[in-house]
């Protein structure tokens, strides 16, 4: 089932880098996802029509597509729509997670007792449907700002030497590897949670608790990180790094501790610690979008998507369940706070370099506009 898993992970984020972010660079970024919304949600109904397990699997596999092409252009939109307050308004945009899956379970457990599973599926695909198609109607901001790229005249060979040159710069190199090594850990963390509540002889129960304070500490977190990355830039232009770094810091020794420390005590550490790992979500993707130049942003989005997950979370529940095969759940998590100090140690890396990645993309992006490029 975790190879199952793994590798329906890398598909999907496989799709998202190679062929949704270079899309999203090319052509409208509202056109993507009102396609990748449509394709959702008849993947969607399509998971409610299923007749075995190979066709859910494969239902659920273009289901994936489709949250693939979310990742490389939604964001950008948001960046390009405002651009002064670019952390608080992505961490209100990461918040719409959480609070859908939140609802998603609500929704859901009530369709499931009064109609079925199967109405689930079929009532949840009619509002991507309606959304996705409104999708088409709205205008590409990178039409109305200054720096909104011409994509007549950037050429492939143009786009290729853009993103090798961003994937040299070292603010974006930390940030990914950062990223990654975050993802690690928190996919570690929800995949082996429930077994490990069971090596410390936690009731059922406690998997609700920690659902419930996951959602809290998530939403609270991304909010307070994207509103301190925006407040602090003004003085420090390294802060969209600065703030996940000094948040993990923060956050790894929690975790190790919470270890350590009976249960009901553990609950405060492990809301500390899950508090600090969402941290990082709006400043970190800022800065992804702060080093690369409008013309591959999307494509930027994209590729760190693919490593962080490919090379993340989808190799965090075998890797730790051998550890915790030839040791124990706790030396298991140990390793999970391991690559939260790594995580918060490359971000703080990084943090140094974002300054001056950030003035050479913002001096390239005035180049551009004076030569009538962008």
């Amino acid at each position: 089932m975790v190879e199952r898993n793994t590798r329906y992970r890398i598909r999907r984020q496989l799709h998202a880098f190679r062929a949704l972010g270079w899309l999203a660079d090319r052509y409208s970024r509202w056109a993507i996802i009102g396609a990748a919304a449509i394709v959702w949600s008849f993947a969607t109904a399509a998971s409610g029509l299923a007749v075995s397990l190979a066709s859910l699997f494969i239902a659920r596999i273009i289901v994936g597509i489709g949250e693939g092409g979310f990742g490389p252009a939604a964001p950008p939109i948001v960046l390009d729509l405002f651009p002064k307050s670019r952390s608080t308004m992505l961490a209100i945009f990461f918040v719409a997670v959480p609070t859908g899956s939140a609802f998603g379970y609500i929704l859901g457990g009530l369709i499931n007792v009064h109609m079925g599973w199967r109405s689930a599926f079929y009532i949840v695909s009619l509002p991507g449907l309606l959304l996705g198609f409104l999708c088409f109607f709205r205008k590409d901001p990178r039409h109305q700002t200054a720096t909104g790229e011409s994509r007549e005249k950037f050429s492939l060979a143009d786009y290729l030497k853009t993103l090798v040159v961003l994937m040299k710069r070292p603010s974006y190199g930390f940030n990914v590897a950062a990223q990654t090594a975050m993802a690690f850990a928190l996919g570690g963390l929800a995949y082996w949670i429930s077994a490990y509540f069971q090596f410390r002889h936690q009731p059922p129960s406690a998997t609700a608790i920690f659902g419930a304070i996951t959602a809290v500490a998530g939403l609270t977190s991304t909010f307070a990180g994207g509103f301190l990355a925006d407040r602090l830039r003004a003085r420090i232009r390294g802060s969209d790094l600065l703030v996940p770094g000094i948040g993990m810091l923060l956050g790894f020794p929690l975790l190790a501790a919470m270890l350590y420390t009976p249960f009901p005590y553990a609950w405060i550490l492990l809301f500390g610690a899950l508090f600090f790992i969402f941290f990082n979500t709006a400043p970190a993707n800022t800065a992804v979008a702060s080093v690369s130049l409008s013309s591959v942003r999307a494509m930027a989005f994209g590729l760190n998507i693919f490593v962080m997950h490919a090379l993340g979370d989808a190799i965090a529940p075998p890797l730790l369940g051998l550890i915790a095969g030839h040791s124990n759940m706790n030396a298991a998590f140990l390793a999970i706070s391991a690559m939260m100090l790594v995580s918060g140690v490359l971000w703080l890396i990084g943090a140094r370099y974002l300054p001056a990645d950030i003035a050479t993309v913002e001096a390239a992006e005035q180049s551009d506009l004076a030569s009538g490029r962008a």
